[in-house]
């Protein structure tokens, strides 16, 4: 294995490990809304807080990476693309196609958040 794919390889481990802080941060705010107004507007607040703009920010270019890597060990388990060159060209398939979700995602909230 050359050093792109070990790069991406523990990057996208990691990636799934930050996934896992969203889905906490996910549990608190759906647990807030089921408890009552007063949480929920507790936990809009928290939520809506610059720090926590971050940190969607930080989850969404996670979620992300993590999705586009995660189509290349799905090919891998195929047995496809293992030879270095092919290796080598996917490490760049992984960040352009993360860059490119990154955008459609960004528009989609900018376009949404201004109407």
């Amino acid at each position: 294995m050359s050093r792109y794919t070990v790069l991406t390889s523990l990057l996208n481990r990691m990636t799934g490990l930050v996934l896992s802080v969203g889905l906490l941060i996910l549990a608190y705010w759906l647990t807030a809304l089921a408890q009552g107004e007063g949480a929920y507007q507790n936990a809009t607040a928290l939520l809506s807080g610059v720090l926590a703009k971050l940190v969607f920010a930080g989850l969404l270019i996670a979620f992300c990476y993590h999705f586009v890597a995660g189509i290349r060990h799905l090919i891998w388990v195929t047995g496809r693309g293992l030879e270095r060159q092919l290796a080598k060209q996917s490490t760049w398939f992984i960040v352009a196609g993360t860059l490119m979700l990154l955008a459609f995602f960004g528009v989609l909230v900018f376009r949404v958040g201004s109407s």
